[in-house]
């Protein structure tokens, strides 16, 4: 199909650079027999038996019997699992939560192994995020601490508790004050036990802190409503929404749950009822929400604040000074046509923001408040619990403890020595403190600088609870018996509060008991069970804004003003990092950004044009030195849809004490975050120097090319309502088969995949790599294209053009505005074809198709010819390359003993030298298959579900079986937007695309 529409992977492949032309053509990259490459670096990837019975001494035999145990101290209750005792080969299911999501635990002979959602949630059962899949490898991690320290060496649980009492009674009595620094506390057991620990120290006080911060909004709501609060936002509720660098699909807030109400209103099924929200997004970088918007408009950080008077000016027809845009034009008419739009969504509609600052966050209040918003699409009667932190409280305490004053400090899931804005003052300021206690379950940069580490449980090892928003409880159990010599922070407080009951199960339980579970008619066990309570929420209360604006004006103008002067700075957390908590998990490390395509590292972001005018070109190493005199030396990476005059850098890296994965990967940006006004701010200025150095950053994006082929379809809301088949329309060609056609009288499994669906943010790739044993290959054999994700994201770069088609290869190098591109993500795995040109090529018949049409793999048969991947359209065939799970290379992961443990034992690990790729997860297929036959029933659509189906927050994975007329995925195949990427070459792949829509058309005219 034809079209005025040209889409490129990347930069190398847009501009065609010799580099490019060479890999592209060359299939397999640094094609060394694989013994030479072992023999250069002097390697074996030959355990000997005695170094395996070495390893098995104590760490596999430690959480082995940490495993084999019949259950936890306490019995949990299994999720629909009765009896409770393990059946050899059949998995437990156990309700929990993660970060205040609730979560299903799958477990294989007391070994968790896998993170699903909770289908109990509700209304907050919205898939679970790359964090979430993850975290069942920080439970096996090795860089975690094996029993408490004291004074830097290992000791006893009596000496700690012996130590931390003295200490506290010491500072209590010399009247100093205590404090405990954590990261926001939404558990309703843990605040009990915070308030039994400072009954007992009156001394001491509970300081809320979050290295990435929404105190702003917190702050804006008590100054607009007199409601200190984070809101409840309902993006489904709104028919248009306009955001201003807020990343609400990826990291702002609660990107899963917000990406479940998002495309609700832009799927497949509300396309089929003539529906789709409107989304407008500006912003400086190009985020993960920007990537989805309908229309996205780069701004530069300084020109946000007057953008947002702007809005509010048309909105209102009020004149405050400073809502103007300077020589951006595009944004300036877009910023009218919004304010229109609004106008007309009035209580239908949602302004957000994702500055951190409280004039700008009043404005947006202002704006929402003229829009009808509260009561709608902004609840602040059923707030949001998930961040709570006070900036300036924090800060008061550095100051606290510079001057004498704190005692004894505790810290929990907290680490300001990485993450605070200046972590020498911070530093400088604990050594102040006689009595430093931390409850890290490593020694990590702020635990290392403690007297004491009373370690802390993996939350999987946990009891608890959370209490995410109002009315949302969800309760967390233990799923295996504590692997290393650690006790429950909780714990540890009633320990040193002496307080009755001691033991936080039946703290916990007690709680529930007495203060919650009468008012809602539930037993413990009911609670276990579900995972989840919920009580009715409150009346939504429509907001009416009454404050004056005319200083908010004033301190927008002026922060805009002092971030106009040098290039502008924007530090932000990407999907993968977020804030560095998690740095030392390899799968999140190796997961590729959305937008970049790049792992294992953070650079600096810069618009093309740009970096042309800083003389800088991508991989070129430049040193950024902020106004604080804070400098790093980062590669740069040419980034189309960066804004003119802007840079991007993402947090989470430069950790330096977190372990073998994460240690000294990237630099550490949130020196560059400034404490203005009371609040941290994100948006600074800086200098960019060349060094005249290299490094070449590990992307996985433009490791394979289409050579220009249709493998993107895409149409405009306006265009799908006139024909539901808009940009899908098929060519006059005849298709010729050179196979016979074979009946599948029992299951036919496909899948359909809606591209309105996806937003790109690869929680889908963790939970392939967790349930199929994907191993982890590092940086450096990620530079060499050998990455070995069944289930990748592609992402197209794209815009129009004012006239012609630009189909034509020759023609790409005509294309020069790289400022207003938009993006499509596009999951890609095997497409399962019913005619695969894999299985012709085999010799050894290593690739079979299936009764059941499946492309399946007999590891055990395959040579490793890789004609297979030679004679494959997509590029979704892996070629091992060495045995991860045993060679000393990639002990980041799984060459060692602990690591192994998550390893599901329902499906094979690989050896090298042999082709893998997607299985349609076979294992899930049978498990299902035999569980109908146990039960004696037919299998029923929605028994099966692949692991990056049941990740996705956005329903966009649809599978099942095509011999069902009546299943989910055969109604999805019918609809008149599936397509078949390169199905004009007849291999008839079985699984169906969805084309893109956006809603770019309006009644309202600029």
């Amino acid at each position: 199909m034809e079209s005025n529409k040209k889409y490129w992977k990347g930069l190398e492949e847009y501009k065609n650079t010799p580099d490019f032309v060479k890999n592209n053509k060359n299939e397999f990259a640094e094609p060394l027999p694989i013994e030479d490459v072992l023999n250069e670096a002097g390697l074996s990837t030959v355990t000997p038996r005695r170094d395996f019975l070495k390893a098995l001494g104590f760490g596999l035999g430690a959480v082995t019997l940490a495993a084999c145990q019949t259950a936890p101290i306490h019995k949990s209750i299994p999720y629909l699992v009765k009896p409770e005792e393990v059946t050899p080969g059949i998995p437990n299911y156990y309700t929990s939560s993660f970060n205040g999501q609730s979560i299903l635990v799958k477990t294989r002979e007391g070994r968790p192994i896998k993170i699903e959602p909770n289908p109990n949630a509700g209304e907050f059962n919205c898939g679970t995020d790359a964090r979430a899949q993850a975290s069942v490898l920080d439970l096996y991690d090795v860089s975690k601490l094996k029993a408490p320290v004291l004074k830097n060496e290992e000791t006893t649980w009596a000496k700690i508790d012996s130590y931390v009492k003295g200490e506290l009674a010491k500072a209590q009595s010399g009247g100093k004050k205590i404090r405990i620094v954590a990261s926001t506390v939404n558990s309703p057991s843990t605040n009990a036990v915070l308030a039994q620990f400072i009954t007992k120290y009156p001394a001491a006080k509970l300081v809320q802190y979050d290295a990435v911060s929404y105190t702003g909004i917190i702050q804006a709501n008590q100054n607009s409503f007199g409601k200190a609060v984070l809101p409840k936002y309902n993006f489904d509720k709104a028919d248009l929404i306009v955001s201003f660098g807020a990343d609400f699909l990826g990291t702002w807030i609660s990107g899963e749950e917000f990406t479940s109400q998002y495309t609700a209103n832009r799927n497949y099924k509300s396309l089929e009822g003539k529906k789709m929200s409107r989304h407008i997004q500006f912003e400086s970088g190009m985020s993960l929400t920007g990537t989805n918007a309908d229309t996205r408009v780069p701004v530069k950080l300084s020109e946000e604040g007057p953008a947002l008077i702007a809005l509010y000016n048309a909105i209102t027809g009020q004149s405050l000074p400073g809502g103007t845009l300077g020589n951006n034009a595009t944004a300036d008419k877009v910023i009218k046509l919004a304010a229109k739009e609004l106008v007309q969504s009035k209580g239908k509609a949602l302004v957000v923001c994702g500055s951190n600052d409280v004039s700008t966050q009043i404005l947006v209040n202002a704006i929402n408040a003229a829009i009808g918003s509260y009561g709608t699409t902004i609840d602040l009667d059923n707030p949001c619990f998930l961040y709570a932190g006070n900036d300036a409280e924090f800060n008061g305490l550095v100051a606290e403890m510079g001057r004498g004053e704190v005692g004894a400090v505790l810290f929990l899931n907290s680490n300001p020595a990485y993450d605070y804005v200046d972590a020498k003052k911070f530093e400088s300021a604990l050594k102040s403190v006689p009595a430093k206690i931390s409850f890290a379950d490593r020694a990590d940069e702020t635990a290392s600088l403690c007297d004491a580490i009373a370690i802390n449980h993996n939350y999987l090892e946990s009891w608890g609870d959370a209490n995410a928003y109002q009315g949302y409880y969800s309760i967390v159990q233990p799923t295996i018996n504590p692997v290393f010599n650690s006790r429950q922070a909780e714990e540890s407080l009633l320990t040193w509060a002496d307080a009755p009951v001691k033991e936080y199960y039946q703290f916990v339980r007690s709680n529930w008991e007495t203060k919650m579970l009468p008012a809602i008619g539930l037993t413990w066990s009911d609670v276990l069970e579900k995972g989840v309570v919920t009580v009715a929420p409150k009346p939504a209360a429509a907001y009416s804004f009454t404050q004056s604006l005319a200083q908010v004006a004033t301190s927008i103008v002026s922060s805009s003003k002092a971030l106009s002067k040098d290039i502008q700075l924007q530090v932000y957390e990407n999907i993968p990092m977020r804030d560095g908590k998690n740095a030392n998990n390899a799968f999140l490390q190796e997961l590729p950004d959305p937008v970049s395509k790049v792992t294992w590292d953070n650079y600096v972001a810069l618009a093309p044009k740009f970096a042309e005018t800083l003389k800088v070109k991508e991989f070129d190493v430049v040193t950024v030195k902020g106004s604080n005199g804070y400098s790093v030396d980062l590669p740069v990476l040419i980034q189309p849809g960066q804004a003119q005059g802007t840079a991007s850098i993402a947090l989470g890296y430069g950790r330096t004490k977190v372990g073998k994965a994460g240690n000294d990967v990237g630099k550490n940006a949130f020196p560059f975050v400034s404490f203005i006004n009371g609040t941290m701010q994100y948006a600074t200025t800086v200098t960019i120097t060349p060094t005249g150095g290299f490094y070449e950053l590990a992307q996985t994006q433009t490791h394979h090319s289409f050579e220009g082929r249709a493998v993107i379809k895409e149409a405009t809301f306006k265009e799908y309502l006139k024909d539901a088949s808009a940009g899908n329309h098929k060519g006059d060609h005849k298709n010729y088969d050179l196979w016979d056609e074979y009946e599948k009288p029992g299951n036919s499994w496909v899948m359909a995949i809606d591209l309105n669906a996806c937003t790109g943010c690869g929680s889908c790739v963790v939970a392939c790599n967790v349930e199929n044993n994907i191993p982890v290959v590092g940086r450096d054999e990620v530079r060499r294209r050998r990455e070995m994700h069944w289930i990748r994201i592609d992402r197209y770069y794209s815009y129009e053009t004012p006239t012609g088609d630009v189909t034509k290869e020759k023609e790409i190098a005509k294309l020069e505005d790289l400022d207003h591109v938009s993006v499509v993500h596009q999951p890609m795995l095997c497409q399962h074809c019913d005619h695969a040109p894999c299985e012709t090529v085999c010799p050894v018949l290593a690739t079979v198709h299936s009764s059941d049409g499946l492309n399946q793999m007999a590891y055990n048969r395959c040579v490793g010819t890789r004609y297979c991947a030679n004679n494959c359209p997509y590029k979704v065939r892996r070629f091992n390359w060495f045995n991860y799970w045993n060679d000393s290379r990639f002990d980041n992961y799984l060459n060692n003993e602990f690591t192994q443990l998550v390893l599901n034992p329902d499906v094979t690990t690989r050896s090298r030298g042999v082709m893998e790729k997607c299985s349609m997860c076979v294992q899930r297929i049978q498990a299902g298959k035999l569980q109908a036959k146990i039960e004696k029933r037919p299998l029923k659509d929605g028994d099966i579900k692949m692991a990056c189906q049941e990740a996705c927050s956005a329903n966009a994975i649809i599978f099942g079986d095509a011999n069902d007329p009546n299943s989910e995925v055969s109604k999805a195949l019918r609809s008149e937007r599936i397509y078949y990427v390169l199905e004009e070459i007849n291999v008839k792949p079985g699984i169906g695309y969805m084309t893109k829509i956006r809603n770019t058309d309006t009644t309202v005219q600029a």
